[in-house]
């Protein structure tokens, strides 16, 4: 097998944070020897989640077995992930912003069609479900924990109280045609093909102002990993907080 170095397009501060909680956590369990130095180790895990590189292919770069890249890996995606932000803690950046953009998005797994829960009649595929709160300049704010594919994104939302937690805070808030019927000041598209003009400017502008959320999505599934997930469905909730908290760092 050929080995080759390589570059990942991530700040310094994300390999110091990691760095400095997977040290924090091996003084914590007594831990005296690994085969891996800790600053290694976080760089297996951001290759890992930022590039999309395989177990096998990590395994060979770094000199290390398999098994042992599996735990690197899912021992810095806890670190990572008990670091998130709550939705209560996040609407508490939120609501200094002059409105948020609710949106919704799909991360590939690789199921197979007998599991129905995880099927998405939208996108056609199977998956997991995030919502996603973006500010006005298109910064990500929050995400969600990633349910299965086939709830309603306007579902969804419910279900994780982004709803009622955005009601209550008076917020300004902008969402395509899936959160049609939300209730409250939820600002979303008219539908239908014939539309008089005013709605059809009422549209237009709708879309400029929801753009920051798609250029949220496009930051999200920056990070490769996401864009196929093979992995245990019980793991992408803490891979996708471990996203959102290095993302933060690295702004």
């Amino acid at each position: 097998m050929l080995v080759y170095p390589s570059s990942m397009d991530l700040s310094s501060r994300t390999l110091r944070l990691l760095t400095g909680q997977l040290t924090a956590g091996r003084k914590k369990l007594g831990t005296r020897w690994r085969r891996l130095p800790v600053g290694r180790q976080a760089l297996l895990a951001l290759a890992h989640l930022r590039c999309g590189d395989t177990y096998a292919q990590l395994a060979a770069g770094f000199g290390i077995g398999i098994a042992t890249v599996f735990r690197y890996i899912r021992e810095a995606v806890e670190v990572l992930s008990t670091l998130a932000p709550t939705l209560a803690e996040a609407m508490k950046t939120i609501r200094t912003k002059a409105f948020v953009i609710l949106d919704g998005t799909l991360l590939p797994i690789d199921r197979i069609a007998a599991h129905t829960p995880y099927y998405s009649g939208k996108h056609k595929r199977h998956g997991m479900n995030v919502q996603v709160l973006t500010g006005p300049f298109g910064r990500l704010l929050w995400a969600s924990p990633a349910p299965p594919g086939s709830p309603h994104d306007l579902t969804a939302a419910r279900q994780h109280g982004i709803i009622e937690a955005l009601t209550e805070s008076g917020l300004k808030r902008w969402a395509d045609k899936a959160y049609q019927g939300a209730g409250g000041p939820v600002r979303v598209p008219f539908r239908g093909g014939r539309l008089k003009r005013w709605k059809r400017r009422h549209n237009s502008s709708h879309v400029k102002i929801r753009c920051p959320g798609e250029q949220a999505m496009a930051t999200l599934k920056g990070w490769r990993l996401l864009r196929k997930l093979r992995c245990s469905t019980n793991r992408i909730t803490d891979i996708v907080k471990a996203v959102l908290v290095l993302h933060h760092t690295s702004i």
